[in-house]
């Protein structure tokens, strides 16, 4: 799978020819910085200062390196592939070099870093259910009024939590229509294709 870039992307890539091989490790190990981290405006002044580039340059060439090797981190590119994604740059080979080893270095801990920033969401645990029907009321003798009443447990960092629902039977029916419909959707070729490379 070829990782595509965007004309801006593009752009701040550009900047790595121009700052040279020595300068594309110092700025593989900001990029990684920043998503481990987060934003360094010091650090990047001080590799400014260090390699002698405006401060605008090692902005855009660390967020375009931190997109690519994020990107080719989350799909799991691999080195061919990662090369030819490359290659879209026309950069020389020893700086394709460079990048793929760059991203073979980086790329556990890339996924590590990514996975501890996806969100924690509730997991099912278990569902109790109870149907209520009124028969009748004061004003009205001949009345029937369906009402399904959920509780639903569920998991979220070893905390568990339940959550009451009451709805009418029409519209569960058409929540369980909703889900098994999305559920079918999961077996097709392409949501498996996509499942398998987001694990």
């Amino acid at each position: 799978m070829l990782l595509v870039l965007s004309e801006e992307q593009k752009a701040h890539l550009g900047v790595l020819p121009r700052a040279g091989g020595a300068a594309v490790g110092e700025l593989g190990r900001l990029a990684v910085e920043l998503l481990r981290r987060g934003a360094a405006p010091r650090a990047w002044e001080a590799a400014a200062r260090k390699l002698n580039i405006d401060v605008d340059t090692i902005q855009h060439g660390v967020e375009g390196l931190s997109y690519l090797l994020t990107e080719s981190s989350k799909l799991m590119i691999s080195e061919v592939d990662f090369q030819e994604s490359v290659q879209v740059l026309g950069f020389s080979d020893e700086l394709n070099q460079l990048l793929l080893q760059l991203y073979l270095d980086n790329r556990k801990e890339i996924r590590s870093i990514l996975s501890e920033l996806a969100p924690k969401l509730p997991s099912y645990h278990s569902l109790e259910w109870r149907l209520d029907v009124q028969l009748a009321s004061r004003s009205l003798r001949q009345q029937i009024k369906p009402a399904v009443t959920l509780k639903l447990h569920l998991n979220q960092n070893e905390d568990q939590t339940a959550q009451v629902l009451q709805t009418d039977p029409s519209t569960l029916l058409h929540l369980i229509q909703q889900l098994e419909q999305a559920l079918g959707e999961m077996k097709t070729n392409h949501c498996r294709r996509i499942v398998r490379n987001m694990k």
